[in-house]
């Protein structure tokens, strides 16, 4: 029942009732209009979109781009089920779809690292996932990045997570639980919690998952059809995702100001901290090769999620993932 839970959690269960369609071209036939689930609310960590609009990188590709932030809309299952041609996503969340024959594929690495931390009180003095033994780790819930995240950490380190910790959903509530004392250990983004806790005087240690295992993490996913029958689509789109990402990594004050054309309350929240995660979210996308997949972090997720229980065997991975369309 458990192993069930966590899979409807992570968003792999889900009506299609709701399902947009593709996309359609305009009067002129050379513009293709495509809704995009994002995943989340508007966010400073989306620049790489928004310049790639404001700069005119999709539509010298022929796209236009709607976002969809709509957290009812599971991206993968529609994706996976030739309503939408792309969809942003994490690696788990193909490995589970393809265990369960959804045929997404993985197109462009945006993460090339994990972004999740474990941060921890300074009294405890953990240095190393070693140290977490005996202790609860506040989290979410039992699904989701944060889960996967501490969980490949807990592993990598020679810690056994079903019984060396005890694990405790306090929800998305890290900040205040940490702040208040009820949390001395949680797990939480890289670019968010740990930023806004400084910006408020809190000190912790803090352990990111990417120092101890290369997992593959946010990136641009499409389907088998859309391969087969469309492949310059995915093509021109990675093309003006991969300059968007690239003018975001070169100047980062540029795209906080192009942000604020899309996030509609940026502005009233405090740039230096928006700017602090702009330039801590860089960090996970800096890449010699803008969207490449490295097939070892796809190596690493399939064994974990093994070893998680959350799918029987290892998947297909020559199915799940390709860098045949990066630029």
């Amino acid at each position: 029942m458990l192993k069930k839970l966590v899979l409807i959690m992570l968003g792999l269960a889900i009506s299609l009732s709701a399902c947009s369609s593709v996309g359609s071209t305009n009067d002129a036939g050379d513009i293709r209009k495509i809704k995009l689930p994002m995943g989340y609310i508007p966010n400073i960590q989306y620049a790489p979109f928004y310049i790639a609009i404001e700069k005119g990188y999709f539509k010298e590709a022929g796209i236009e781009i709607e976002f969809d932030y709509s957290f009812e809309t599971d991206g993968v299952k529609l994706v996976g089920a030739g309503e939408l041609p792309f969809a942003v996503a994490s690696g788990e969340q193909v490995l589970l779809a393809r265990a369960q024959d959804v045929p997404v594929v993985y197109a462009f690495a945006w993460y090339q690292q994990f972004p999740i931390s474990v941060i921890t009180a300074p009294e405890l003095n953990v240095n190393e996932p070693r140290d977490l033994r005996d202790d609860t780790i506040g989290l979410p819930g039992l699904f989701g990045a944060n889960y996967i995240g501490v969980q490949a950490m807990l592993f990598a380190d020679e810690v056994n997570p079903a019984t060396d910790v005890t694990f405790n959903a306090i929800g998305f509530n890290q900040v205040e639980s940490f702040a208040s004392g009820q949390s001395d250990v949680v797990v939480v983004y890289t670019a968010n919690e740990p930023i806004v806790l400084r910006s408020q005087g809190f000190e912790f240690n803090e352990l990111r998952v990417a120092d101890y295992v290369q997992l593959i993490a946010n990136g641009i996913i499409t389907n088998e059809e859309t391969i087969a029958n469309d492949p310059e689509l995915i093509r021109s789109f990675a093309r003006a995702f991969a300059k968007g990402i690239a003018d975001t990594i070169a100047n980062p004050a540029e795209a906080y100001e192009i942000s604020l054309k899309f996030v509609e309350n940026l502005k009233d929240q405090d740039k230096d901290v928006q700017m602090q995660v702009l330039t801590t979210s860089i960090e996970f996308w800096q890449a010699d090769r803008i969207g490449y997949s490295d097939p070892q972090a796809w190596e690493n997720m399939n064994d974990l999620l093994v070893k998680m229980e959350l799918i029987p065997e290892p998947v297909d991975l020559t199915k799940a993932f390709t860098n045949e369309f990066i630029p």
